[in-house]
């Protein structure tokens, strides 16, 4: 009987264990490194040990710091959620080498099918639907191309590159490699034919020591970005012919086939009636929610039910109803990641939440930018939809900038509305236009000054804004997102617009008889303006500037913080539009700076090796033929 749990993992995950653990009384301990030393997480746990270090390396992928802290804890086991070292048939090996209760499959299965490649080959020798593999130093065909080059080992979008052209392939395979080292501990790559337009469907398997095998249900994972998940739902909606249930035998097959015990789960793509085997995930799922809230089940419980040698009841229970998920990022609409302090985090409505952040959690550039999944239920997809559709829009995310908006875009495109789901479908939602953003503006300006006047402690009797020689009017300055300037005149005020009320914290407006409420609430400089019309995110610019650096023209900037990798060119080298310039590593991923427009190398500002905040000058590229 399992008395002590470690999570040997961080975040989200962490805090999700932690909380099946709470309910069947099992003590846990977690683990943190130096960066995360304030993350919830932490306080969640009833012990916590301190791995020393930020990089995952020295702290979350470090197999005898983690033994350690078991020793340290007194855990009598260890789940690796999901992640990190969970597909690591070496962990398994180690934690059950220390006597120690291993929560997932043996370090067998896990040999068998973490690696992609061997897992296409047992599938394949079993008769399942595979790709063809190609690994570095091999020339596939030119036929073959577009390639996907992915890592051996991990997943979640890492080490993923799509190629094009022959040429790129063995730039591409050392930067995978790079990127999969760096996450998972592995640097293998392959790469097999990318099939464009397909759906990537994904079947939820559980297996007990005794024999018994559920596939339970399939998700749908098609909604990606850089490979990556963003959205999933349960069951697969609009499956063609018998597909749903070839994907079940397969899945219930081959975990049979290589003695499967836990949590698994067996990627596919299927484009119509046409199913290609992906690879075997030996752990739990990102995803996971969607599967427990159809089929009223707790994966986190069996899988320590299991572990403990409980036995499955001879079948899964039935699906019901349907279940969407949306993963919470903090990143931009180019998919770059954005560190920072998070001031609010309030999601409402009918919606499971699973977050690894809390008001006041800081996201650093050393981990995964995902904040929390929004899981919505419904009687039906419309009804799963239209509730996490609400939620979303309704929530009051301030702070480090978040992906809300694209995901809303999404879920309201008309092709995911009606289920023609496939995996370029985030690529082809266009970006929806801020709704008036000048009223959220004058919304802001009405709140600031409202807060001015009530800490006023001289004249407080004076109307706002109030000069006796008025040479220039009143205004106030914001900066969107977006890079976009927006100015309020304060004398007069829009005469199509009437202020109701006006307070440090709402602002009612009416236009052309329609009222509208906006929330605002500010951090300093920072103004977030939540109404019916949707959420803002301004910076208030200051009355009188204060002297700043001027670049010089065609300076490429740090989107993040981060460690330079590469620098791609030198001096005086010409660079064609779109061309790699430098190479970041921030959040486990590599970020490619490139030139905006064709030109000369005029200057390179940075080394391998060095880290840079956002903003730092990279590169300095001069337009055209001028040197």
């Amino acid at each position: 009987m399992i008395t002590r749990l470690l999570v040997a993992n961080r975040g989200e995950i962490a805090r999700r264990v932690f909380r099946t653990c709470r309910e069947l009384g099992i003590s846990t301990v977690a683990v943190f490194s130096d960066a995360d030393a304030g993350s919830p997480h932490v306080a969640e746990a009833d012990q916590a040990v301190r791995l020393s270090g930020t990089a995952p390396a020295e702290t979350y992928l470090a197999i005898p710091a983690l033994l350690d802290a078991c020793r340290t804890s007194g855990a009598d086991a260890v789940h690796p959620g999901y992640g990190f070292l969970a597909e690591s048939a070496a962990f398994a090996e180690a934690v059950l080498a220390e006597g120690l209760t291993w929560i997932g499959p043996g370090p067998e299965a896990i040999a068998a099918m973490g690696s992609k490649t061997e897992a296409k080959r047992l599938m394949a020798e079993a008769g399942a639907p595979v790709s063809a593999t190609y690994l570095p130093g091999q020339q596939p065909p030119p036929e073959a191309f577009p390639l996907l080059v992915k890592a051996a080992a991990g997943g979640g979008g890492r080490g993923m590159r799509v190629v094009r052209e022959p040429a790129d392939l063995e730039r591409e395979f050392a930067s995978a490699a790079r990127e999969a080292l760096a996450a998972f501990g592995d640097g293998a790559v392959f790469a097999e034919p990318l099939l464009e337009r397909a759906r990537h469907v994904e079947v939820q398997v559980l297996a007990d020591r005794h024999g018994t095998v559920w596939a339970l249900g399939e998700r749908d994972c098609s909604v990606q970005r850089r490979h990556q998940k963003v959205i999933e739902e349960s069951p697969a909606p609009a499956l063609a012919g018998g597909v749903r249930e070839r994907l079940a035998t397969a899945a219930r097959e081959a975990a049979r086939a290589i003695g499967y015990v836990g949590a698994g789960t067996l990627e596919f793509l299927v484009r119509g009636e046409d199913v290609a085997f992906l690879e075997m995930n030996t752990r739990l799922q990102v995803e996971h929610p969607v599967t427990e809230l159809v089929h009223g089940v707790d994966l986190v419980r069996l899988q320590i039910e299991i572990a403990e040698g409980a036995r499955l009841p001879a079948g899964p229970p039935p699906a019901a109803g349907h279940a969407i998920e949306a993963r919470l990022y903090a990143e931009d609409r180019a998919y770059v990641p954005q560190t920072g302090t998070i001031h609010r985090f309030d999601l409402p409505g009918d919606v499971r939440v699973d977050s690894g952040v809390e008001p006041g959690s800081v996201v650093s550039p050393h981990y995964d930018p995902m904040l929390a999944k929004v899981v919505a239920h419904g009687a039906s997809r419309t009804e799963a939809l239209r509730k996490l559709t609400a939620a979303l829009t309704g929530a009051r995310l301030h702070g480090v900038p978040t992906n809300r908006d694209l995901l809303l875009d999404v879920l309201r495109n008309p092709d995911f509305v009606a289920a023609r789901l496939h995996t370029s479908l985030i690529d082809e939602t266009p970006a929806t236009p801020a709704r008036s953003p000048e009223l959220a503006a004058l919304a802001a300006a009405l709140a600031i000054t409202a807060a001015h006047r009530a800490a006023a402690t001289v004249q407080p009797a004076l109307p706002a804004h109030w000069r006796n020689v008025r040479s220039q009017p009143a205004t106030t300055r914001f900066v969107t997102a977006e890079g976009g300037e927006l100015e309020v005149v304060h004398h007069p005020l829009p005469p199509e617009v009437t202020v109701i009320s006006a307070t440090p914290e709402r602002v009612v407006l009416e236009r052309d008889r329609l009222r509208l409420g906006f929330d605002v609430a500010r951090y300093g400089d920072l103004v977030h303006v939540d109404s019916p019309l949707g959420a803002l995110r301004l910076t208030e610019l200051p009355r009188l500037p204060e002297p700043v650096v001027h670049l010089a023209p065609g300076s490429l900037l740090a989107p993040m913080p981060g460690t330079v990798l590469r620098v791609e060119v030198h001096p005086g080298d010409r660079v064609g539009a779109g061309q790699a310039v430098v190479v970041l590593e921030a959040m486990k991923m590599e970020h490619r700076i490139t030139a905006p427009a064709a030109g000369l190398v005029a200057e390179v500002a940075v080394e391998k090796g060095r880290h840079v905040q956002a903003g730092t000058v990279l590169a300095i590229i001069t337009e055209g033929d001028a040197a």
